[in-house]
């Protein structure tokens, strides 16, 4: 999606862009950066520089103009509101469809079909402002395993948000500070992110054998392990997490 609209929930599907546009900070290839451990902040690096404010008991981390604008971008993104009446909104929308159910064809944007997906009700558009930590097992869901993955989905988006500190001025967790330096070395470390965490959660929620009832269970046990991961020494790109294998399978 573009960043045209106003404030309100993200939606977690977009076209993701090729190039990047003339004069940006932000890079689409990786380089070799360091992250990792409360060690990590010792280390000199002129990246991110950690500072204790008085009135704060957590860290506060000073950004370079690059890093400033890479989160502009992305806290663009997150603004965005779902509007019906936007053709790239529909056509996001259209896509999810046609990825979730290969060779069927979708009736509309307004259908009954979107409960087979996971959605609360025949039209999306009105779950985005209702779908946030609510969990709904009355409804069909598309994976084997049990997994309503509309409601999966908006929820990961709002985990990784929080979890990343995203609509803060700048981080003021370990965990936020070592992924915008992810961040503006690829634009599309968040979306990487949010498949990596997909993949996890569907396969806490295999190793768990979770049930309907279970779900906020399974999706504090994957932000746990995506924060010890993205914390760990030796990552220096999203592609070092150990969970960015389950993409494979």
């Amino acid at each position: 999606m573009d960043d045209r609209g106003g404030g309100g929930s993200f939606v977690a599907v977009r076209r993701i862009s090729q190039g990047l546009d003339r004069g940006s900070a932000c890079h689409s290839t990786s380089v070799e950066v360091v992250a990792g451990s409360a060690a990590w902040l010792g280390r000199g690096l002129s990246c991110v520089c950690a500072q204790r404010r008085d009135s704060d008991a957590r860290p506060s981390f000073d950004l370079t103009a690059a890093q400033e604008e890479c989160l502009q971008r992305l806290q663009n993104r997150i603004d965005i509101a779902y509007d019906s009446s936007f053709p790239e909104h529909q056509e996001a929308l259209r896509a999810l469809w046609h990825v979730a159910f290969p060779g069927e064809e979708l009736r509309g944007l307004i259908s009954e079909q979107w409960k087979e997906m996971g959605w609360q009700g025949k039209d999306p558009s009105t779950d985005f402002r209702s779908l946030f930590k609510i969990f709904s097992g009355r409804r069909k869901v598309i994976e084997h395993c049990g997994i309503p993955f509309a409601v999966a989905g908006v929820n990961i988006t709002f985990m990784l948000i929080q979890m990343l500190d995203l609509e803060a001025v700048k981080p003021r967790t370990l965990v936020g500070a070592t992924f915008l330096k992810f961040l503006t070395e690829n634009e599309s470390a968040f979306d990487l992110l949010y498949c990596i965490a997909f993949k996890l959660m569907d396969h806490q929620w295999l190793a768990m054998h979770a049930s309907y009832m279970d779900f906020n269970t399974v999706m504090k046990a994957t932000r746990r392990q995506l924060e010890r991961e993205l914390l760990q020494e030796d990552i220096a790109r999203l592609e070092d997490l150990p969970s960015y294998s389950l993409l494979s399978r």
